[in-house]
C-alpha cells in the first residue's frame, strides 16, 4: 500500500529483523558486531598473521539476502585496485587462508561461506567500495562498458543510459555487484515477442553473455605465484570463468551494450490463474498470449489466491496516453512498506501458526492490488533501466526453491500449466492435512538460452555454466522459463517440500521435451532439513546438468578443469565449493 494508507507500516528490512530475522536467530544468542579494525583489542577472532600491513582490514559481519548464512565477525579487506587482490591472493596462498570476494551478499547459496563453516583461515574481501569504476566507449564497435568487479548494476546501467545505450535484460534489483551477477550467470525477464529481433549488443539470454573480455586473478606456474590476467571472448579459456560460482577472482569486466530504448510495463491483477496459465492454445488472457504480443512477462501468484499479478513489458518509442512517465527506478513504493494487517499476519507465520497462510497470501495479494491503485503504477513508462529494475535490496527475505527449464518455444504454456497444476495440487493436498510448507508467491519470467550469435566481436563460445547455455545436440531449445516459489525462512516443512518440487521438476522437465537447472543463486539440491545438502543432486543430476548433450571439451568437465589449472591451491574456493566443484 501506499505512504498515505491510513495505519502504521513497518519497512521491510524492519520486517524481518522482528520477525522472520527473529526466526533465523532464535535460540542463537548472538549479538551482532559492528566493524572492529585489524589490531583493535575488542577484536574476537584471531588475527590473520604477516597480514599486509596497508591493505585496510577488520572484523565485520557477514549476512547472505535470505538471512540464512550469518557470521558476526569475518576478517574483511578492503581492495582498493585489482594489484591488491592479487597481494592477498599470494598472502592467502603462503598461509594457507581463503579469499572470498564480498560483493552486496544478495545471495541465498553459500557460494560466499557456507553456514557454520570454519572461518578461521577465511578473508573476504569487499570489491563493492572501491573495484567500483564504470567507463563507457560508446564510440567502440561494438559500443561497451568497462567496470570494478565491484560496480552495481545500477551504476553500469546508469552510466550506459547518459550515452544513450542499455541492455535488454537486468536483475530486478540493482545494487548486485557486476562480478557477482556474473558469477551465477544472473538474468532477466526479457524475451523477444513473435518476430522481435534483438538490438545489436544486447542479447536476450544472461548478462554473463554480453561480456567481451574479463580480468581474473590466477596462477602463474611459471612465476609460482597469483597473477591478474586477462580473458578476451575469443579465447575458449574464457568460457569457464563468465559464470563460475566463485571459484576465480574477476577484477574487472567489459560488457557490450546496445541503443536504450523506453518501455511500458502494465500490471493486472483480475486474470484468474487457470485462465492464464492454461494450457497450450487455450483461449483468453493466457501467458502464452502475452508472450506472443509482448515477449516481456511475468506473473506472481501468491498462496491460495486466485488471481496473480501479471507484469507485461512491451517496447514502447512514445508514451501511451494512459501511462505514467517515470524518470527513476523502483517505482512499486507499497513494496517496501506492509501494512499492519500483513505484518501482524507475517508475524503469526514466523511464530508457527500456519493455519492463517491462505489469509496472509490473500494480504499479499490485496497489499498489491492496493498499492498499484493507490501509487498509480498499473501502467508506467520510461527507460529501460527504469522499468527493469523494480526491487529494492529492502524487499521481504524469502528462502527460493526451483530453477529454469530450457525447451521450445511452443512449449512455454504447456511448461507453466504443467507445473502450476502440479503446485496446486500440492499445496492444496498438505494445506487438507493442516500443513502450509510454502506461505509466498510462486513467480514466473522467461528468457532465451545463451546465444554466441549476439556477441559482436569473435566469441569462441557461451558461458560452460550458465544456466541457461544452449544444448548443441538441441538446437531446437531456444527458451529458459524460470519457475520459482519462495517462503519464509524457518517455515516448517520448507525443506522437504521445495525437494519434493525440485525432484518433480528435474524428472519431469527431461528427456526430448525439456531440460531442467538449478538456479545458482537460490535454492537447490534439498533435502528434508534444507537446501546445498543433498549429495546424490550435488554430485550427480548436477553436473548432468552441464554434460548431457554437450561436447566433452565443454561443459562441467572443462570448467572443473579450467577451475583447477587457474586456482590449483584453491585459494578462492570454500568447504562447500569443495563438495560441488572437487
Amino acid at each position: 500500500m501506499s505512504d498515505r494508507a491510513s495505519g502504521p507500516t513497518l519497512s521491510r528490512r524492519g520486517l524481518l529483523g522482528a520477525a522472520a530475522g527473529a526466526a533465523v536467530l532464535a535460540g542463537t544468542g548472538w549479538t551482532l558486531a559492528g566493524a572492529v579494525p585489524l589490531g583493535d583489542p575488542a577484536a574476537t577472532i584471531p588475527a590473520p598473521p604477516d597480514f599486509p600491513a596497508d591493505i585496510p582490514l577488520s572484523q565485520q559481519q557477514f549476512v547472505n539476502w535470505a538471512k540464512t548464512i550469518r557470521f558476526d565477525a569475518v576478517w574483511t579487506a578492503t581492495a582498493r585496485t585489482a594489484d591488491d587482490v592479487v597481494r592477498l591472493a599470494n598472502w592467502a596462498h603462503v598461509h594457507g587462508f581463503r579469499i572470498r570476494p564480498r560483493g552486496s551478499m544478495h545471495s541465498w547459496s553459500p557460494l560466499t561461506l557456507e553456514a557454520g563453516q570454519d572461518i578461521g583461515n577465511v578473508v573476504l574481501v569487499d570489491t563493492m567500495s572501491q573495484l567500483n569504476q564504470v567507463v563507457v566507449d560508446s564510440a567502440a564497435a561494438p559500443p561497451r562498458v568497462t567496470a570494478g568487479g565491484g560496480a552495481s548494476i545500477e551504476a553500469i546501467l546508469t552510466a550506459l543510459e547518459a550515452h544513450g545505450l542499455g541492455w535488454a535484460n537486468s536483475p530486478a534489483i540493482g545494487d548486485i555487484s557486476i562480478a557477482g551477477a556474473l558469477s551465477i550467470g544472473a538474468h532477466g525477464a526479457t524475451y523477444p515477442a513473435a518476430g522481435e529481433t534483438v538490438i545489436p549488443g544486447q542479447s536476450f539470454g544472461s548478462l554473463s553473455n554480453l561480456v567481451l573480455a574479463l580480468t581474473a586473478v590466477v596462477w602463474n606456474p611459471s612465476a609460482g605465484a597469483y597473477e591478474l590476467r586477462e580473458f578476451r571472448r575469443a579465447e575458449p579459456e574464457i568460457g569457464p570463468l563468465l559464470a563460475h560460482l566463485g571459484r576465480t577472482f574477476v577484477t574487472s569486466v567489459t560488457l557490450q551494450a546496445g541503443a536504450n530504448y523506453r518501455v511500458r510495463c502494465q500490471s493486472f491483477t483480475d486474470i484468474p490463474w487457470r485462465e492464464l496459465f492454461a494450457p497450450p492454445g487455450s483461449p483468453g488472457r493466457t501467458f502464452e498470449r502475452y508472450v506472443e504480443e509482448h515477449g516481456r512477462v511475468e506473473a506472481i501468484w501468491f498462496p491460495f489466491t486466485e488471481t496473480p499479478w501479471l507484469k507485461i513489458w512491451s517496447m514502447s518509442p512514445e508514451k501511451p496516453a494512459a501511462s505514467r512517465e517515470v524518470r527513476g527506478p523502483y517505482n512499486y513504493f507499497f513494496s517496501d512498506s506492509l501494512p499492519e494487517e500483513l505484518t501482524d499476519l507475517l508475524g503469526q507465520v514466523v511464530r508457527g501458526a500456519q493455519g492463517v497462510t491462505p489469509a496472509f497470501g490473500a494480504s499479499q495479494f490485496g497489499a498489491v492490488a492496493a498499492g498499484l491503485a493507490a501509487t498509480g503504477t498499473s501502467d508506467l513508462w520510461g527507460w529501460s533501466k527504469d522499468l527493469l529494475f523494480y526491487l529494492r535490496a529492502t524487499t521481504l527475505r524469502v528462502v527460493a526453491g526451483g530453477g529454469v527449464v530450457v525447451t521450445r518455444r511452443d512449449n512455454i504454456a504447456r511448461v507453466i500449466n504443467e507445473f502450476t497444476t502440479w503446485l496446486h495440487e500440492r499445496m492444496t493436498h498438505y494445506a487438507s492435512q493442516g500443513q502450509y510448507p510454502v506461505n509466498m508467491p510462486f513467480e514466473v519470467r522467461l528468457c532465451k538460452i545463451d546465444d554466441v550469435d549476439e556477441v559482436l566481436v569473435d566469441a569462441a563460445g557461451v558461458p560452460d555454466l550458465s544456466p541457461v547455455r544452449p544444448r548443441p545436440d538441441r538446437p531446437d531449445w531456444d527458451t529458459a522459463i524460470w519457475l520459482n516459489v519462495v517462503s519464509i525462512p524457518g517455515t516448517v516443512g520448507m525443506p522437504a517440500f521445495f525437494r519434493e518440487m525440485e525432484q518433480w521438476m528435474a524428472a519431469h522437465y527431461s528427456g526430448d521435451y525439456a531440460t531442467f537447472r538449478s538456479e545458482w543463486s537460490k535454492g537447490w539440491a534439498f533435502d528434508e532439513q534444507g537446501g546445498y545438502r543433498d549429495p546424490g543432486f550435488l554430485g550427480s543430476t548436477v553436473p548432468a546438468m552441464y554434460r548431457t548433450g554437450v561436447p566433452s571439451g565443454q561443459g562441467w568437465d572443462a570448467a572443473l578443469a579450467a577451475f583447477e589449472r587457474h586456482d590449483p591451491h584453491r585459494v578462492f574456493s570454500n568447504r562447500f565449493l569443495d563438495r560441488l566443484l572437487p
